[in-house]
């Protein structure tokens, strides 16, 4: 069993590479805060609601026999990337503002550890119901 597969595994999976993708990102904006004219960007938030009405959309393609080829759909597309909002800014012309990335690096850092704790619930839940024990 692929637990690859699974809906839920799916929506966590792609939202962990989201987060991951955002902390790059946000990283780069740090790194890149003397730079002059550097513009702070940022990711465009992916809606939960669109994730999860085409994870539930029930026309999937299953694998009916070993000889089949395995159709992989992946939760992780690439992500999009817009200039972040800020305000003020350098007379070099750089808008970086350190604060505002620190918040949102550990908010993000903070999202992430909840989707981990979530996966390793349902992997939990899926040993105690295989009758194996859960950690």
């Amino acid at each position: 069993m692929d637990v690859g597969q699974i809906p839920l595994f799916q929506l966590l999976t792609g939202r962990m590479s989201w987060l991951a993708a955002r902390q790059s990102v946000l990283a780069e904006n740090v790194a890149n805060a003397d730079t002059p004219n550097f513009v702070a960007r940022d990711m465009t938030p992916v809606d939960f609601e669109e994730m999860v009405s085409k994870a539930n959309s029930g026309t999937a393609m299953i694998k009916t026999n070993i000889r089949h080829i395995a159709i992989h759909t992946s939760a992780s597309a690439p992500f999009t990337q817009g200039d972040a909002v800020g305000e003020g800014g350098t007379p070099s012309g750089n808008v970086v503002s350190l604060e505002q990335e620190m918040i949102k690096l550990s908010d993000t850092q903070i999202q992430y550890q909840t989707a981990t704790n979530l996966y390793q619930k349902a992997v939990n839940m899926f040993r105690t119901a295989l009758g194996g024990r859960s950690p």
